[in-house]
């Protein structure tokens, strides 16, 4: 099945790309939750024009992102978060957490963009990614400590 995306599909592609998907996928999930349409000559055009979109936003956010960037690096977000007494979380730090925490130090992300490179599940110091741009990405220090 040939969809054009119209939102970011982590793992498929962004926003006007258009896909190839097995016919389940597109028809049960992707369709239905808004995340793509169904491809036609038509939607070609639609293509397009978001592709146009984009690439105007892109330019004037990578300077933004960059800035972005540097801030982010240059602290370490604290998370307080409940503890056994081995040190070892109630659950885990979710990237809802890691958003919660920058926003708490005057920086806006997204939480969808944050990534974590295993589960953290335990007390210290921890590091995540987060994707500003298409081609910058931020390393957050993180330093979870028992609430």
């Amino acid at each position: 099945m040939k969809l054009i995306l119209t939102n970011e599909v982590s793992g498929l592609g962004s926003a006007g790309d258009i896909v190839e998907v097995k016919d389940g996928y597109g028809r049960n999930y992707l369709v239905p939750r808004g995340l793509a349409t169904p491809w036609t000559k038509g939607g070609q055009k639609q293509v397009e024009e978001i592709q146009r979109g984009r690439a105007a936003r892109e330019l004037k956010s990578l300077d933004e992102a960059k800035g972005v960037k540097g801030q982010l690096e240059a602290q370490v977000l604290t998370i307080t978060a409940h503890a056994a007494s081995g040190g070892r979380l109630f659950g885990a730090v979710t990237q809802g957490d890691v958003a919660k925490a920058a926003a708490d130090s005057g920086i806006s992300i997204d939480k969808r963009r944050v990534e974590f490179p295993a589960a953290i599940k335990a007390l210290g110091d921890h590091a995540a990614t987060v994707a500003l741009h298409p081609e910058v990405k931020a390393t957050l220090k993180l330093q979870v400590v028992a609430g």
